[in-house]
């Protein structure tokens, strides 16, 4: 397959009319680390992110609001020379893996969650610090009981409506012991099923799923795998307590319903359409957008990832493909196939942060793709987020030449 260079794209798509990039957030325009609270955000790249106005959105498991939200990463980035709320500064669009979205102006809402299902996840962190301390001393048997607390607290992200656990942490302190970050993983996924099991006693059953991240697909029950760590692939870092709906390939159709709104002044999917009432499964939605949008109307689609696996089977004999960014990518090339459109696939390197990860620079692309997958990477930002931004922002000028009116 004959991929596209940045520049290319960058060529391609300054003369499109009707685009809507549709990108992912951490390890894309940041780079992955340990702890969440250290990252940072470029502020060149936000204001590229306003300039290109209603052409962008994010796609995000991560959260907009909170301490550990984008939002703050925005504000800081702005270093106050900006009130973003004022200005429609903040990064428009879906977070939370679609359940939790975003104007420019930072206007929140949370369509179809219910009160009863935030009051669970406000206290789901405590509840995963717990299960952490009672579960940690088997692997750190020579640690304090104050230091497998300070364990515990730092591991769990408090996030509002997709509390995590982040594995990096601890990972950090046993780098390259394999054996011991499996035996870290399978807690943690124990962990996280004991949550699932307190929901469906609190009457919440089948309001929850655990997103693991980085994944190998799903299991014949539809719970997603573990990707384990190996030499040079630490695999799973982190466990997602989500609503369920919350899948990103969802997302892509909110966002395009969105998108047809803002252009036709019509919503093919309805007005109330969401990711928690919008079919699971990639046919199903694919059908839906072609029994509902004209194709000549559909607008050129571009989607921006970093989290993208493959690997083979125990036995050798299947591949597992997997990754938080595979679902909504494949669904933006099949929407391209079905329209006529040259809908564009980005891959963004995300090994060149403080997480091992597989790196584009291996031309086979070993862990990430295969000879055989049907995901079509059209371009590798093989210099990762930092490469990234620069042709984001190059992107931005180029179809916005004068400042941004926001």
């Amino acid at each position: 397959m004959q991929r596209l260079s940045p520049d290319q794209l960058l060529q391609e798509l300054c003369g499109v009319e009707d685009l809507l990039i549709v990108q992912d957030l951490d390890g894309v325009c940041m780079q992955l680390v340990n702890d969440p609270l250290t990252r940072q955000m470029n502020g060149a790249y936000v204001m590229a992110a306003a300039q290109l106005g209603d052409s962008f959105a994010v796609l995000t498991n991560g959260e907009h609001e909170g301490r550990r939200g984008v939002n703050r990463l925005v504000e800081q980035a702005l270093h106050g020379d900006h009130d973003p709320a004022q200005a429609g500064l903040y990064l428009r669009g879906l977070a939370a893996g679609g359940v939790q979205f975003q104007d420019r102006y930072g206007h929140l809402s949370h369509p179809g969650v219910s009160e009863a299902e935030i009051a669970f996840l406000a206290a789901a962190p405590s509840r995963m610090e717990a299960l952490l301390k009672d579960g940690l001393p088997e692997l750190f048997p020579i640690y304090s009981l104050e230091q497998i607390a300070q364990l515990s607290h730092a591991a769990v992200l408090d996030t509002q409506v997709s509390p995590t656990v982040n594995l990096n942490g601890i990972f950090a302190l046993i780098p390259g012991d394999d054996e011991k970050q499996r035996t870290m993983q399978n807690l943690l996924q124990r962990l996280m099923e004991t949550l699932l099991a307190d929901a469906v006693q609190q009457g919440l059953e089948g309001s929850f799923f655990l997103h693991v991240a980085p994944n190998l697909g799903r299991n014949a029950d539809g719970m997603e795998r573990l990707k384990p760590a190996v030499d040079g692939d630490v695999g799973t870092t982190d466990i997602q307590f989500m609503l369920s709906g919350s899948i990103k390939e969802a997302g892509l159709l909110v966002l395009l319903n969105q998108h047809m709104a803002r252009r036709y002044g019509e919503v093919p999917f309805g007005d109330d359409f969401n990711v928690r009432v919008a079919p699971q499964d990639h046919d199903a939605l694919l059908k839906l957008v072609q029994d509902r949008i004209p194709a000549e109307r559909m607008p050129l689609l571009v989607g921006v990832g970093d989290t993208v696996t493959s690997n083979s089977s125990a036995d050798g004999a299947t591949r597992l493909r997997g990754g938080s960014d595979r679902g909504f990518l494949t669904l933006l090339q099949a929407l391209g196939a079905w329209s006529g459109r040259e809908n564009r696939v980005v891959l963004v390197d995300s090994s060149h942060g403080e997480v091992d990860r597989p790196s584009l620079s291996d031309p086979a692309l070993t862990g990430i793709s295969d000879p055989d997958d049907p995901l079509r990477i059209d371009v590798l930002m093989t210099a990762g987020p930092e490469q990234y931004i620069n042709w984001f922002c190059q992107l931005a000028a180029q179809r916005s030449p004068s400042p941004a009116t926001i």
